[in-house]
């Protein structure tokens, strides 16, 4: 079940008075404990109501009001939201959680609704289904997608050549020989036992993942290219060229009507890539 536990508000929060270095620690080892028990879901810590607003609604009628709010003992003053076997297993919880607060506090813990909570109301699950598409887009906005690269047995010099041509920052590198679990005998070819079996770099803001693969046939990068944009021609120029050495050059790197500097290579591992400077946005009408 899912609960929401709530911290109440009081005089030293709605006051904006900031948490002792001592509980700051222990509140963070508490939230470590939630977290390795799989139980914490999310939490945050709220700003006094003087930084908040209250909309009430009358109908078809809305009125903003500006914080602070009076009535301390109904405002939240921070919130996690858990999932737990039971009420009982959150009460336990909730009990070795140190006091929030500079004086006396209170916790409330409030189960959320689930949606077979109101199966008997929606008995053709036309709204449960609603809401568990918008709950699986909210989960997707969360995802990445990111280039998973195969380089049948030249991993390495490829993290080297693009670490020197493009300042690559090359993070885990582990070898077959390394994985804790060995790859059966059949699947990986002979020689390829110390070769890369999970490796990834960052160029700019991009993770790109790569392997050796299981053997020196999984390296094809046919159907697809990197798309690499850079802030200057001068910068797009010297990448490209960096890039396209032992390569192809598939359209030399010039202006184009969408880009001030825009090419394409196939550098020597066969990656496809597309260098470019970005265009200006269009003006607004």
């Amino acid at each position: 079940m899912r609960v929401m536990v709530m911290v109440k508000a009081t005089k030293s929060s709605e006051a904006g008075e900031m948490p002792s270095e001592q509980l700051m620690t222990e509140m963070g080892k508490f939230n470590e404990e939630l977290v390795n028990a799989g139980i914490m879901q999310a939490g945050d810590g709220l700003k006094p109501s003087s930084e908040g607003v209250r909309v009430h609604f009358s109908g078809t009628n809305r009125t903003v009001t500006d914080g602070p709010f009076i009535e301390t003992k109904e405002l939240v003053a921070g919130y996690w939201l858990w999932n737990v076997k039971s009420m009982d297993e959150a009460i336990e919880w909730v009990k070795r959680c140190p006091n929030p607060m500079l004086e006396d506090s209170d916790i409330d813990i409030r189960p959320l609704y689930e949606m077979e909570d109101f199966a008997e109301w929606d008995p053709s699950g036309k709204f449960s289904a609603h809401e568990q598409q918008l709950r699986d887009t909210i989960a997707m906005r969360g995802s990445v997608v990111n280039p998973y690269l195969f380089f049948g047995g030249r991993c390495e010099e490829a993290l080297k050549f693009y670490k020197k041509t493009i300042g690559a920052q090359v993070g885990m590198v582990l070898r077959f020989s390394e994985s804790p679990d060995q790859a059966p005998e059949c699947m990986l070819q002979s020689g390829f036992e110390n070769k890369i079996m999970h490796s990834d770099f960052r160029v700019g803001e991009t993770l790109v993942l790569a392997s050796d693969g299981c053997d020196d046939k999984s390296a094809n990068f046919d159907g697809f290219r990197l798309a690499l944009t850079i802030g200057s021609p001068e910068d797009a120029t010297r990448c490209f060229n960096a890039l396209a050495d032992g390569g192809t050059i598939d359209m030399p790197i010039g202006p184009t009507f969408f880009s001030p500097c825009y090419g394409m290579l196939t550098d020597k591992f066969g990656v496809g890539w597309m260098v470019m400077v970005p265009g200006e946005e269009p003006a607004p009408e």
